[in-house]
């Protein structure tokens, strides 16, 4: 007889969603309202989060200003939403 590992998200601790989602992709909104999709290397456990191939978006008075970057270390403390494998919004 084998078991199963149960992977209904709402069972798991959030540092183990977390965990599920390096190498993929996900989408952090900031709480500057900044918005960054790109590809998870790794996290500690205040969530600092090392991201590769990055896209970085920002509401200016001029428009939106999208920065691209090849990796970015973010701290943990300024993140208010995690989107597991979601991608920059076109508006």
């Amino acid at each position: 007889m084998t078991s199963s590992v149960s992977t209904n998200p709402s069972t798991l601790l959030p540092l183990e969603l977390v965990d599920k989602c390096i190498g993929s992709r996900i989408h952090i909104i900031m709480k500057n309202d900044k918005e960054i999709v790109g590809t998870l290397l790794g996290f500690d456990d205040f969530v600092n989060m090392l991201l590769d191939d990055v896209t970085e978006s920002e509401a200016t008075p001029e428009g939106r200003r999208v920065t691209k970057l090849d990796q970015i270390l973010l701290n943990g403390s300024h993140i208010t939403m995690l989107v597991p494998g979601g991608e920059m919004p076109d508006t």
